[in-house]
């Protein structure tokens, strides 16, 4: 990848982010998907580090997956598609602000055009970083976006609601810090319904994410874009989906003796026919 076909990836991603509607971002977890993905026609995508955990066969805990592999793992995704690709990387792979940077650094090295960085600390005993650490690791990755020749989002995540500390207020106080060091994009994992993403959106003035398939049962995008949201990922959704299929029809076939569980795998054509769109998109 040449400077300016990254630039222009930064770019047009950064465009996606400025709106006026909201966009998708949904999360391969592999070269297939990513690829599938691709041909249908969404305009960026992002890794999802628990459906490369899965794929693994591994269970998704904080640091199970090395930077170095998460990195090898993005530079796959990111050669697979010409689309803008952002990367899942966990709490950046450290506890130190200038884990952060670095992280950040080899992200933007690698073709990347965003990153997520989690407040999560990967301790069960103390689970999230407190405040004011979580905004001093975001502000380093920020003086390290700020670095860089080329736009990139990072996206600073407050993990309170997904780690059983359902605070609010200190999920809104850690995502204005986060503002105010400069993140481009804020995320909240976990919230519980739609009045309090429509009091997050409206409490911050930087674009806001929102992750589908963890509650919200029955939300739809409009609703959605109508509280503020901007971007909403899929998280570990699709790779989820995927398995519980595989489970499904592999228990109907055990348990049943039949192959009924079978009928709504995607035909080879499909497939195919969905393969050969993307590399004609990535050949444009």
């Amino acid at each position: 990848m040449t400077p300016s076909d990254l630039d222009a990836k930064a770019q047009a991603f950064a465009r996606l982010h400025a709106g006026p509607r909201l966009f998708v971002l949904p999360n391969p977890w592999d070269i297939g998907s990513a690829k599938l993905l691709a041909a249908l026609g969404f305009e960026a995508l992002a890794t999802t580090s628990a459906g490369y955990a899965f794929s693994r066969g591994k269970q998704d805990q904080v640091g199970e997956t090395g930077r170095d592999e998460a990195l090898a793992h993005a530079a796959e995704i990111v050669a697979a598609t010409p689309l803008p690709v952002s990367a899942d990387f966990e709490n950046g792979f450290g506890d130190r602000p200038e884990d952060v940077a670095e992280t950040v650094r080899r992200a933007a090295e690698i073709g990347l055009v965003g990153c997520t960085i989690e407040d999560t600390t990967g301790d069960p005993g103390r689970p999230i970083y407190e405040r004011a650490h979580a905004i001093e690791r975001i502000a380093a990755g920020v003086e390290a976006m700020r670095a860089l020749p080329h736009p990139f989002q990072l996206t600073a995540r407050a993990e309170n609601f997904l780690h059983g500390r359902p605070d609010l207020d200190d999920t809104l106080a850690r995502l204005q810090g986060y503002e105010a060091a400069g993140a481009p994009v804020l995320y909240a994992p976990g919230l519980p319904d739609l009045a309090t993403i429509r009091h997050v959106c409206g409490a911050v003035s930087r674009p806001v994410n929102v992750v589908a398939g963890i509650g919200l049962k029955g939300v739809t995008l409009a609703e959605l874009e109508e509280a503020g949201v901007r971007r909403v990922s899929l998280g570990s959704a699709l790779a989820r989906t995927a398995l519980g299929a595989l489970l499904s029809a592999a228990r109907r076939i055990r348990d049943e003796g039949d192959f009924a569980g079978l009928e709504q795998a995607a035909s080879f054509a499909e497939i195919k026919q969905l393969l050969g769109e993307a590399d004609a998109l990535a050949d444009r």
